[in-house]
């Protein structure tokens, strides 16, 4: 079946793996190198789809676990598909449900069919298997979807990902036969763990299986970010020049920075929004919490080069006063704020590949940004 995207690559960097191009879907296109929010449940928390758009994002992500277990796919479809059920007109991805099976249930049973496992919201049993979470997908309405794959824990041994890496490409396998709407591409994952081995033969093998675009799952969960890094380089070297690559689950800024310079092209991670509730922001020179006291009588902005809406109008301040006193606002306008500085950072990193370089980039963000400065 002819693929629903097309990928344009424009430029590959020389003295890097970077590329600089653009996924055009059935919603619009995607420059790339592009970071996705993550809509987990039908929307990005905290934010309006109307915020989302004044902030720059393309593209957001939704979760098949989550939308099948509440409010449940056929209530989606019912809408009209994910778009009109929340008001986003730009391109959705829909991730399997794969990981969240394996992270949130304590209690599943793996099997060559599928998995086992019980709901976190109530305790129902449960079961998914590869064409279960392509049915889902396809009701959902996304215009990209994933395969179904097995992503197992860090540490594991060499033989655990072999069984994986096996697994996970007879399930793509299935979801490909399986899957029959036009307007949504189906991407393949790279599984493979921590083993030069292992990932190589994941990628040759789903690359064998000619996806319009892959993922690559199974990092950062744990591991050392080099450890990552030299996946990413080994999984590039193996994978269709000419097909997006989506490194799922990862979205701190230096990993954005290093994904691209690896020839990643997609990016998603819910850390932006999860730490913004909290109160921790990101800036040009590293992590602060806002709820600190000594932000207390601190009038300046966030950020001072920051050009999000929040910087324009609040100092650290009265964002430090909103998170001590509770109030609503706080996460709502933290969460806007990380949401843009990733957002911008990407525009940056397409800019830079396209003139001076990525690598003069990160040399430049490196010399401000503090990477053990989290409070």
């Amino acid at each position: 079946m002819p693929s629903s995207i097309t990928f344009q690559l424009d430029k590959t960097a020389a003295d890097s793996r970077a590329r600089r191009g653009r996924v055009i879907t059935p919603h619009g296109v995607i420059e790339t190198p592009a970071y996705m929010p993550v809509g987990t449940q039908a929307t990005v928390k905290a934010m309006r789809p109307d915020d989302l758009k004044e902030i720059g994002a393309q593209i957001i992500l939704n979760n098949t676990y989550h939308l099948h277990l509440r409010p449940g796919e056929d209530v989606v479809q019912e809408a009209g598909g994910a778009h009109k059920f929340m008001a986003w007109d730009r391109p959705i991805l829909t991730d399997s449900g794969g990981y969240q099976v394996f992270s949130l249930s304590s209690i599943r049973k793996i099997s060559d069919a599928g998995v086992e496992f019980r709901s976190h919201i109530d305790g129902s049993r449960r079961f998914m298997s590869p064409e279960d979470s392509i049915k889902i997908q396809e009701k959902l309405g996304s215009d990209i979807a994933m395969a179904f794959d097995e992503c197992i824990a860090y540490p594991s041994d060499e033989p655990q990902a072999e069984a994986a890496v096996e697994r996970t490409y007879q399930w793509a396998k299935r979801c490909k036969a399986a899957h029959t709407r036009e307007d949504q591409a189906l991407f393949g994952i790279v599984q493979g763990a921590f083993f030069a081995k292992t990932r190589r033969e994941s990628a040759r093998m789903l690359a064998g299986l000619e996806f319009p675009g892959y993922g690559i799952g199974g990092l950062s969960v744990g591991e050392p970010k080099q450890c990552m890094y030299d996946m990413l380089e080994i999984v590039a070297d193996e994978l269709p020049r000419d097909k997006p690559r989506y490194l799922m689950g990862v979205g701190s800024p230096d990993c954005l920075i290093e994904g691209a310079l690896r020839g990643v092209d997609m990016f998603d991670c819910v850390l932006a929004t999860r730490i913004a509730r909290n109160g921790t922001v990101f800036t040009h020179e590293g992590r602060i919490n806002l709820r600190n006291a000594r932000f207390t009588r601190d009038h300046s902005p966030i950020d001072q080069d920051c050009d999000c809406p929040v910087c324009g109008m609040y100092s650290r301040a009265y964002m430090r006063h909103l998170f001590v006193a509770g109030e609503i606002l706080g996460g709502m306008l933290a969460s806007m704020h990380n949401l843009r500085f990733l957002l911008r950072m990407m525009e940056d990193i397409r800019a830079a590949i396209e003139s001076e370089g990525l690598k003069a980039y990160r040399d430049r963000f490196y010399k401000r940004y503090d990477l053990s400065k989290r409070f």
